[in-house]
């Protein structure tokens, strides 16, 4: 079955595309794409995931022609960026 795997971070970004069996969840297929050993930012203990879009837990099984996207954690705003605006 074909999917793809989608991944934007500070390192880069890729798009691969996935030969996987029947049955497979989201988080073997990225793991199927070697993305993490790619990106060795990418944390799933830690980030979230989705298919096209939607967030979903790594045990959900892949459809034919999915997109499993892997997105990065929200960066937090430090208090001086926050202000920058103010300092009119």
């Amino acid at each position: 079955m074909h999917i793809e795997i989608a991944y934007s971070g500070p390192q880069g970004q890729a798009w691969i595309p996935v030969e996987v069996p029947e049955g497979t969840t989201a988080g073997e297929a990225i793991h199927r794409s070697g993305l993490p050993g790619r990106f060795p930012e990418i944390d799933l203990d830690i980030q979230k995931i989705g298919i096209f879009g939607r967030f979903c837990q790594p045990d959900q099984p892949v459809q034919e022609g999915d997109r499993v996207e892997i997105y990065h954690p929200a960066r937090a705003v430090d208090e001086d960026e926050d202000d920058e605006e103010d300092d009119d």
